[in-house]
């Protein structure tokens, strides 16, 4: 096959899989979108506007102390970039640092996490008569350490991609083709999955993570986590972003920095940045 034929067919696959998401949308009247600003809930948003229209979509973002200060303006540039109204996107701030399960950062911590979220958006749903809340769950995530999963359960929320099949790759492709601004955005878990279950999460700890990823960034690092151990940061940094430290001044810069956001330490982790490297052993072994 000609490579202008290849392509016209990866074109034609691909649109199959967007028609797909837009028809397992349309069958609801109406959707409040879970919008993380992340990848996956971003493509469910831009499916919601194009088949259901502003006045039956809302999107909401909890903004609690776990959310990176930087993602708010992340999650309203892409609101903006799709064409929803204002209106249409709300900001709440969810209680889960209250609930003894997720501060205590039991090993079930994302249940109690996601159970506040969820009850606060069914809330928002009742009043405003819609029909369905939509997560971005997708097929990926079935082979991860998910507590939060069994609250959407409890919930009645509905996961549009998972209900298509499709995985975080496949949804990367499908963004890419729409030219998405968050098609190759990395992984964003909430800042209390930089903490070792057993550690009390604290607004405190939060914001010094939040701090030392904030100047990573700033200093052109993307797909990593600052994993908290007390005094000490454990950078897991993904290959290409390992290979700048040969740098001696840039990794001067990177230790500053993350030593000015409060640790006494900074160490670099050799196995690179992976998901969930913080998981309990039951769930690292499934994983392997």
């Amino acid at each position: 096959m000609s490579e202008e034929l290849s392509r016209a067919a990866a074109d034609i696959d691909t649109q199959l899989l967007i028609d797909k998401l837009l028809a397992c949308v349309r069958r609801r009247s109406s959707a409040l979108v879970a919008f993380s600003g992340g990848l996956d809930s971003a493509l469910v948003l831009w499916a919601c506007k194009q088949t259901l229209g502003d006045l039956r979509v809302l999107a909401v973002t909890s903004v609690s102390p776990s959310f990176p200060e930087s993602e708010r303006a992340e999650v309203e540039n892409f609101a903006a970039y799709i064409g929803l109204d204002s209106s249409r996107l709300r900001f709440i701030l969810t209680k889960e640092m209250e609930v003894a399960g997720y501060y205590e950062n039991s090993p079930q911590r994302c249940y109690f996490c996601k159970s506040e979220l969820y009850g606060e958006l069914e809330k928002i749903r009742s009043q405003e008569n819609i029909d369905v809340i939509f997560d971005g769950a997708n097929l990926s995530d079935l082979g991860d350490f998910r507590p939060g999963a069994r609250a959407a359960a409890e919930n009645k929320v509905a996961s549009p991609l998972l209900e298509c099949g499709f995985d975080k790759p496949t949804v990367r492709e499908i963004a890419r083709a729409l030219q998405l601004p968050v098609a190759d955005k990395p992984a964003s878990a909430c800042l209390s999955s930089r903490i070792p279950h057993g550690v009390t999460i604290t607004e405190d700890v939060l914001r010094q993570i939040d701090r030392a990823e904030s100047a990573l960034k700033g200093l052109g690092f993307s797909g990593f986590r600052v994993r908290y151990h007390n005094e000490v940061a454990r950078l897991e940094l993904s290959a290409p972003d390992m290979r700048k430290l040969d740098d001696d001044a840039l990794r001067h810069q990177v230790a500053r920095a993350v030593k000015n956001a409060g640790f006494r330490f900074v160490t670099l982790d050799l196995e690179g940045y992976r998901t969930g490297s913080l998981n309990p052993p039951e769930a690292l072994k499934q994983e392997n």
